[in-house]
């Protein structure tokens, strides 16, 4: 029998100042910097939570409310690439217009409360055409992504146009733009030239000149007026990455759709392996100086452990196409999270769509679809929410409540896991991070490619403290979920309570009007125990949970079948402090925002955007039915008096009521039903009508089309709209910004087949090539649209 033991006496983390060359203040006076382990705001730890969301990928009418989406999902900084094809697609005529308005974007950003870093190239990659090279500079007379001033010439006036944009915007100046991100994968990765695929499939060069160019690139964007505090550089796989300039990131994918097309490498692979991404190392530690995905060029304890790329999902390619587990995501979190790294990094964030050409109609890579650039990420292309956006966002919110503690703790692992086999799902995965004495005990239970199950540890995990030994729970197995991970936090402070063990996740604090209050949530698979030094306690009241006294401690167990519990707890210095503990499904629903001057928690099973003075309730496919959305501490009390609740727009009041320790407010949603026309034109084609004014009272119409084929394929008046590779799941269209084309022109789509025993024959004296297939696939089955709505309250005035 395995024993499951971890020592963590030796937790005390080395944190020395970092460079001088990585900070900077604006004109508040407010100072961003970093440590060697982690970013600094004025002096102290600031854990940072960045998403990408590409700009140009998005309708520019609907970025408010996404980038507001991003917010309340925990993010609070917004990472995005500028692809210079996309602006200066035609050499010399830059564009900045509509969904390339950069400009605008940042603006947004700053006004909603998010810090930015530009991704400014030359070579982004990003699965856009030429890798976000334009055209134009295939095939000229000097080697690309080099010094070669010849080259540099042409970049130089990029990054004049790139600083021109956020002139103003910079932190420096009062702006969100706290980084700029050098060249991507330089030395690591390319890109096809679009120009020659289906004839000599020539790629570019990985970059030249190594750091020196990377250098070079950073002066010039200095030159050109983009001073920022950060600087950074992705660094995997050999990437040029001059660290003490720049700060190195690092990310991983538990999804690699190109392996498919590396023959030479692969042969040619039919499953996918298992990766050990899912597999906890210390990547902020001189004693293993490399590991795997992580072979820095410098001490790693010299510079933050910081990511950029952690895969929040991942496009597919069209010789994978897979169904994305979402839970893959939080899982994927708390690896990176435990292995030391204090600036979490998703790619993609928030999906989108790629941008038509002037020249090229389509920018996208040619692996991947034309149109859909949906990334199956936390945000999907048309505003969907997904699990992994819900169920990062509890983890955020306890790495933004406790940074300042959690910042500092330590990574500390049970032993070698360098041979661990990523197969091996019959073994519990864990590590520590913990500080003088108290931690976080991380659990995975998720392998991606593996098919897990539940697990059951009969004695449990054990961490040795100075203090002694602490087991999780105090008697019995520890149960874990199949695809499950947890945070368990011991020796943890709740204001004055020493909180010796628990097997439940902490997720935020909040103060309230008698105390404070503690929201937790049950792992899957994992019932609830909270074990509390007695001597910390003055008081609790269970309820229906039970307590028992064992020697020092006191064990309380909530009933695991309740979707929420309360305790209520008093410490010897007469602190009231409220432990919540929601069940692994309900925490799903949970948020945390400043609601009209107060921090509230909210639960709800609709999605919940708050900005400037409004709260908005976001919801699909739910005509006619009712939501409730339970609010701590109530509206009322920092409205004062009934009138909390001002004006309801989109839907209707219909009960408020007291539910323990929430209020309740139950909405009833209009009614509303999207009317189409649908035509079919054999198994694989359909014609699609809108009368006028269909589409008007939705926030967005989602299509989805359940069809058997290849690629979808969706056209106006032959101009191909969306795209979308088969892996049997349905087909989303989001048909909102299409309204006016769609009522008047109407839209067909077109299943490419799935062709077997297909032969391609130029058996012929003349210039004449056809194809035949033994049997060819393709139906559209079936068609619904599902409208998203809104219902929006505001603050009564009392």
């Amino acid at each position: 029998m395995t024993e499951y033991r971890i020592d963590a006496r030796q937790d005390r983390k080395s944190i020395r100042p970092g460079s001088g060359r990585m900070s900077g203040a604006n004109p508040d006076g407010e100072r961003l910097g970093m440590s060697n382990y982690y970013l600094e705001r004025n002096g102290k730890p600031f854990f940072g939570i960045c998403g990408e969301f590409h700009y140009s990928r998005y309708d520019e009418n609907r970025w408010e409310d996404e980038l507001v989406k991003m917010k309340m999902g925990g993010v609070n900084i917004v990472a995005t690439y500028i692809f210079w094809n996309v602006h200066e697609e035609v050499q010399g005529s830059f564009d900045w217009s509509g969904p390339r308005n950069l400009r605008r974007f940042v603006e947004l950003c700053g006004e909603i409360g998010l810090y930015v870093i530009i991704r400014i190239g030359p070579f982004d990659h990003g699965e856009m055409r030429n890798g976000g090279m334009p055209d134009w500079l295939f095939g000229r007379p000097f080697r690309i992504r080099s010094n070669d001033e010849r080259y540099l010439a042409f970049v130089k006036p990029l990054y004049a146009q790139i600083a021109e944009q956020v002139q103003g915007l910079l932190y420096k100046d009062g702006g969100p733009v706290i980084g700029t991100q050098i060249e991507n994968e330089h030395r690591h990765s390319a890109a096809q030239w679009a120009l020659t695929t289906g004839i000599s499939n020539e790629w570019m060069t990985t970059g030249e000149d190594g750091e020196e160019h990377m250098l070079t690139l950073k002066r010039m964007a200095l030159e050109a007026g983009l001073d920022t505090p950060l600087y950074t550089c992705t660094a995997w796989g050999g990437a040029s990455a001059p660290a003490e300039e720049m700060l190195p990131l690092w990310g991983g994918y538990s999804h690699w759709p190109w392996i498919y097309y590396e023959h030479d490498r692969f042969g040619e692979m039919k499953e996918h392996p298992a990766t050990p991404e899912y597999i906890f190392r210390d990547k902020h530690n001189n004693d293993i100086p490399k590991s795997y995905n992580f072979e820095p060029t410098y001490a790693p304890e010299d510079h933050p452990y910081a990511c950029c790329e952690m895969g929040g999902g991942m496009t597919p390619f069209y010789r994978y196409r897979f169904d994305f587990p979402y839970v893959s995501v939080p899982a994927m979190t708390g690896i990176k999270v435990a292995e030391g790294c204090n600036l979490i990094g998703y790619y993609m964030y928030h999906g989108g769509s790629n941008p038509r050409g002037k020249r090229d109609t389509f920018l996208n890579d040619l692996a991947t679809p034309k149109i859909s650039y949906d990334f199956n990420a936390c945000i999907g292309e048309f505003g969907q929410v997904r699990e992994s956006y819900h169920r990062t966002r509890l983890q955020h919110l306890f790495f933004r409540t406790f940074e300042e503690w959690f910042c500092r703790t330590k990574t500390i692992l049970p032993g070698d896991t360098s041979a661990m086999d990523p197969c091996d799902v019959e073994t519990l995965r864990y590590a520590v991070r913990a500080a003088d004495g108290s931690g976080l005990l991380f659990l995975n239970n998720y392998q991606d490619h593996v098919e897990t199950r539940d697990l059951s540890v009969p004695d449990g995990v054990t961490v040795t403290t100075a203090e002694g030994d602490i087991r999780f729970p105090s008697a019995g197995p520890l149960r874990l979920g199949k695809d499950g991970y947890a945070m368990l936090p011991y020796n943890f402070d709740l204001d004055g309570i020493r909180l010796v063990s628990a097997t439940a996740q902490p997720i935020t604090r909040l103060e309230t009007d008698g105390g404070v209050l503690y929201a937790f949530s049950a792992p899957k698979g994992m019932p609830p125990e909270y074990v509390f030094a007695s001597g910390s306690l003055r008081s609790v009241e269970a309820g229906a949970a039970s307590v028992r006294e064992t020697g020092s401690l006191t064990v309380v167990k909530p009933d695991d079948a309740e979707e929420l519990t309360t305790l209520e707890l008093v410490s010897q210095e007469g602190k009231r402090v409220v432990l919540l503990t929601l069940s692994d499904e309900i925490s799903l629903g949970l948020w945390q925002a400043n609601v009209w001057g107060r921090e509230r928690l909210l639960l709800t099973d609709v999605n919940v955007l708050v900005h400037r003075d409004e709260l908005k309730l976001e919801w699909t496919g739910r005509a006619g039915e009712e939501t409730t959305l339970r609010v701590f501490p109530d509206f009322e009390a920092a409205a004062g008096g009934p009138a909390g609740i001002g004006e309801v727009a989109g839907g209707e009041l219909v009960q408020r009521q007291e539910e323990g320790l929430f209020a309740s407010y139950r909405f009833r949603l209009p009614r509303r039903e999207i009317r189409f026309g649908l035509e079919r034109v054999g198994r694989d084609k359909a014609i699609f009508t809108f009368e006028q004014g269909a589409l008007d009272e939705a926030k967005e119409a989602l299509l989805r089309i359940e069809y058997t084929g290849d690629i979808g394929y969706a056209f106006i008046d032959g101009e191909l709209i969306h795209d979308n590779f088969s892996n049997g799941n349905a087909w989303e269209i989001g048909l909102a910004p299409l309204r006016e084309r769609l009522e008047r022109d109407g839209m067909y789509v077109y299943i490419s087949p799935i062709r077997k025993g297909s032969v391609v024959s130029s058996n012929t004296t003349m210039a004449g090539w056809s194809e035949n297939a033994a049997e060819t696939i393709a139906e559209l089955k079936s068609a619904t649209v599902a409208a998203v709505q809104e219902l929006i309250v505001r603050r009564g005035r009392g």
